[in-house]
């Protein structure tokens, strides 16, 4: 059944049933095989370790499990979610720099010893549950060029790289590698390279400093999922690809491996929310020829200011549950359909519960249904139960299978 089969046949239930008309999510899982397609061919080297906490639904991490894709966790519970569907513990990555010490321990009990950290008192809280984690440390990249910086609360400076190195080389830690990640929605090509070299750097420092098991590079996530962004996956791939095999050339023998969550997600799933409520709004005209920065409403032939329709509709979907990529700005929300403008808000109170100011759209009707595509990223995992709203439900499909290409290991 593909995507547009399996929406009409809901809507078409909600029809016959006279239900409620919840919003809901329609899941291809053919659509991951499709993307590790795509991995494989513009990154061979790189072993994905998907970003569990982009989208944790239990189908979904089966549907990549199915394709050798491992797994990126960062807290107990994403832990526990990835090991039951049978993913042994080398497959695992626990990349949280700050952890609780009581997710260390769960780690470690469960045979997942390799994770990440970035200061002091993190080395000394591993210290004290295990000798026996396999560490990789979190360095600080250039990621002012990114929407979403990641640097503002983890990573490590170049400078205070030593001082790490040799902690743990007194609390007889073992540095087996370094992670970065560049931030999401890099607007940079050369960041990704910069922070490959910059990893090359502290390779060579952990080494002279005694540290003799570096072999693994975690290059971290920030891939786009669609091809609606300003840096595609191929010219990131490519600028990554020549980085690496300058740095890290295969005869190194370092492991290389990322975290890709968008990636592999965001182009999955599609919303279908419904209109609950609208109200019509007279606005002045404004002229074709006028610019978003200077608006000037146009006049009728008797001077009168020239009036336009439009309508707030409101929608029972929103920032609180499916469109946190919205709210962080991480991400726009367009539903399907052009004419007529309108203003599309969630169900909740909170005034800022929007997701478009101004958008073309056919006068709808209390009733009519929208679509959103790109829904798979941070939605139903980020949403909350705030006023009472609750998450929407997903339906799950497998539209145009493809053979899987899977990584071994």
């Amino acid at each position: 059944m593909s995507v547009e089969e399996a929406l009409a046949t809901h809507l078409e239930d909600i029809g016959k049933n006279n239900a409620d008309g919840d919003p809901f999510l329609v899941a291809d899982l053919a659509h991951f095989r499709r993307q590790q397609r795509r991995w494989s061919k513009h990154m061979p080297r790189v072993h994905p370790y998907y970003a569990v906490k982009c989208n944790s639904a239990l189908p979904v991490l089966r549907a990549l499990a199915e394709c050798g894709v491992n797994f990126d966790c960062a807290s107990k519970e994403e832990l526990r979610l990835v090991l039951s569907i049978g993913t042994r513990p080398d497959q695992i990555v626990f990349s949280h720099p700050a952890k609780d010490t009581s997710h260390i321990r769960y780690a470690i009990e469960n045979g997942v010893t390799l994770m990440t950290f970035d200061n002091v008192d993190e080395l000394r809280k591993i210290h004290a549950v295990s000798r026996d984690a396999r560490l990789l440390l979190r360095i600080l990249p250039d990621d002012s060029k990114s929407l979403y910086k990641h640097g503002i609360k983890f990573g490590v400076k170049l400078e205070d790289v030593p001082c790490l190195l040799k902690t743990a080389r007194e609390l007889s830690l073992s540095i087996v590698g370094v992670s970065f990640h560049v931030g999401g929605g890099s607007t940079s090509i050369d960041a990704f390279a910069d922070a490959v070299r910059l990893a090359r750097r502290v390779f060579d420092l952990a080494e002279r400093s005694g540290h003799h098991d570096m072999s693994i590079l975690d290059i971290g996530g920030g891939f786009p999922g669609s091809d609606v962004t300003l840096m595609p996956f191929e010219s990131i791939a490519a600028s990554f690809q020549t980085a690496l095999n300058e740095c890290f050339p295969p005869e190194s023998g370092v492991r290389l491996i990322a975290e890709p969550g968008r990636f592999y997600a965001e182009s999955a799933l599609t919303l279908a929310v419904k209109v609950v409520s609208r109200r019509e709004v007279m606005r002045p005209a404004v002229s074709a020829s006028t610019d978003s920065r200077n608006t000037e409403a146009g006049c009728n032939a008797d001077g009168a200011v020239a009036q336009r329709r439009t309508f707030k509709y409101y929608v029972n979907e929103g920032l609180h549950n499916s469109f946190h990529l919205v709210a962080v700005k991480l991400a726009t929300a367009t539903p399907r359909l052009l004419s007529l403008g309108g203003h599309i808000w969630g169900p909740t109170c909170n005034p800022n519960d929007w997701m478009n100011q101004q958008c073309m759209l056919p006068e709808l009707q209390v009733g009519d249904w929208l679509r959103y595509d790109r829904m798979g990223a941070y939605s139903a995992c980020t949403s909350s139960h705030f006023n009472g709203f609750l998450p929407s439900r997903i339906i799950y499909c497998r539209a145009f299978e493809v053979r899987a290409v899977r990584f071994s290991g």
